[in-house]
């Protein structure tokens, strides 16, 4: 309904490509005060003995992460996300916190590990896989059972391999390029964009059957090969 309170909705796969669902999607009850999204870059530590500071070397680009607290309340008071009234299952917040850690935290004998989950609400889409887990239980029925519980959670970033070859502009010398010429473009000062040098024009342009290199016509598209240094001529 336009307008309406939105829940967050965490689902659970059973694949890398987010299509096999796993189980029914897990509403939560109360949505999290906040959240916090997190980046990575991941560097190898070159300072060498004796130096005044460190020189890092990028290694690769570390898994965002997202963590925020769940709170589970079975005293009555907070309605159902399903039935949308007041419930305070007998079990108290057993119950609501087993179908959570079955969708997200048990080991899926299918798949050898954990599902992947989506966390959807809202503007946030996360696709994962849960790091951590923490349940501090807050409040207790006489007999011992817990009626409120707050959960900490934290997840992991996921993209298969397939994503990542899709998303990855690469720019490096060893991949293939498509290049469309455009007026002022010469076959050598492509090359030095693309390789570094502009002493691969020759194999460039015996590549892409080009009869001479000195005139490029704009709108042409060429392939510019892996770089291999022992052609350079």
């Amino acid at each position: 309904m336009a307008g309406g309170l939105e829940k967050m909705i965490i689902t659970a796969y059973s694949d890398q490509n987010f299509t096999a669902q796993v189980g029914d999607p897990y509403t939560v009850w109360i949505n999290p005060a906040s959240y916090s999204y997190q980046y990575a870059i991941c560097y190898n530590d070159r300072q060498a003995q004796g130096s005044g500071g460190p020189s890092p070397n990028f290694n690769r680009v570390g898994p965002d992460s997202v963590s925020f607290e769940l709170v589970f309340d079975a005293t009555g008071v907070v309605p159902s996300p399903i039935t949308g009234t007041p419930d305070a299952p007998a079990d108290g917040v057993a119950g609501l916190i087993d179908k959570f850690k079955a969708l997200v935290l048990q080991y899926n004998g299918k798949i050898h590990s954990p599902n992947f989950v989506l966390l959807s609400w809202a503007q946030l889409q996360f696709q994962c896989r849960l790091k951590t887990l923490n349940i501090n239980y807050t409040l207790f029925k006489p007999d011992g059972t817990p009626l409120r519980a707050r959960m900490a959670v934290s997840f992991l970033g996921f993209t298969s391999e397939q994503q990542l070859a899709k998303q990855e502009n690469k720019s490096s010398p060893d991949l293939t390029h498509i290049v469309t010429v455009v007026a002022g473009d010469s076959l050598p000062t492509l090359c030095y964009r693309i390789y570094g040098s502009s002493l691969y024009y020759l194999r460039v342009a015996e590549f892409n059957g080009l009869n001479t290199f000195r005139t490029l016509v704009p709108g042409t598209q060429l392939l510019f090969p892996p770089l291999d240094r022992t052609a350079a001529q």
